[in-house]
């Protein structure tokens, strides 16, 4: 599996839930942190899809996701420790440990394998 199959959605998820806490409750702290962090992943995803379709890795890409995730995953991590709160701050933790994973795992086996081209 490519690496941006998995992260436009999980950025899509982070402006989703940004803009929903924003409009439900007016906090402009997830409204920049879920939707900052959401557009950096999208970037870093389409990053990844371009540079996939010239048949190449993008590993400015790669390394963008994983600071990213690992940076979620201990800010959304901490704030769940302190408020044992599963919405937001245990779900963006567990889903950006869980991603945080398959990045790492991305980078140990390489990036993006290309397939042979078929003529």
């Amino acid at each position: 599996m490519h690496d941006f199959c998995f992260t436009i959605p999980y950025g899509l998820i982070l402006v989703g839930g940004g803009l929903f806490a924003f409009i439900r409750r007016g906090s402009l702290a997830s409204l920049g942190g879920g939707v900052g962090s959401g557009l950096v992943l999208i970037f870093a995803g389409y990053l990844s899809l371009n540079a996939f379709n010239k048949r190449k890795n993008s590993y400015l890409a790669l390394f963008i996701e994983t600071i990213t995730a690992v940076a979620l995953t201990w800010v959304m991590g901490q704030r769940y420790m302190e408020t044992s709160k599963i919405m937001p701050a245990g779900l963006v933790a567990g889903l950006s440990a869980l991603m945080t994973l398959f990045y790492f795992f991305k980078l140990a086996t390489g990036g993006n394998h290309l397939s042979a081209k078929a003529e």
